[in-house]
């Protein structure tokens, strides 16, 4: 799951990492057949930004600065968002891992499967499917 594209994903994951457990609620524009279709949402220092983009870029993405109003976007915690394409994301562990190594980078919006106890999906028909991770 990508989590993260309002710019709090590390307070996110702080939270779900500490909760017994994590339940997410969406609706269908959020369901897809693989990750990739939204942009990974990574949250690096300000500091050396661009050697971090660099090292970032060569985990085989695109990468753009996230700006609200002509601004770097803030998070809350006081660093920059950069969203990267990776068209589609096959191992996600690996990636999670591997971004999250990179000096500079402070967390990743990826929510690995055995962080997400339970998803549910609200469909506009009023259906709701349910999907745990037992």
């Amino acid at each position: 799951m990508i989590k993260g594209g309002g710019g709090a994903l590390l307070r996110e994951k702080v939270l779900a990492y500490n909760s017994k457990q994590f339940i997410v609620i969406v609706d269908e524009s959020k369901s897809v057949e693989h990750l990739g279709k939204y942009h990974l949402p990574v949250e690096i220092i300000p500091f050396a930004m661009e050697l971090t983009l660099k090292q970032i870029q060569k985990l085989d993405c695109i990468t753009k600065q996230r700006f609200e109003n002509d601004k770097p976007y803030i998070t809350d915690n006081g660093n920059y968002i950069i969203d990267c394409d990776f068209t589609k994301i096959d191992q996600v562990d690996r990636l999670h891992q591997s971004s999250n190594a990179i000096p500079g980078v402070v967390e990743n919006g990826l929510f690995p499967e055995q962080m997400v106890n339970k998803v549910i999906i609200g469909y506009q028909n009023g259906e709701i499917k349910t999907i745990t991770n037992d």
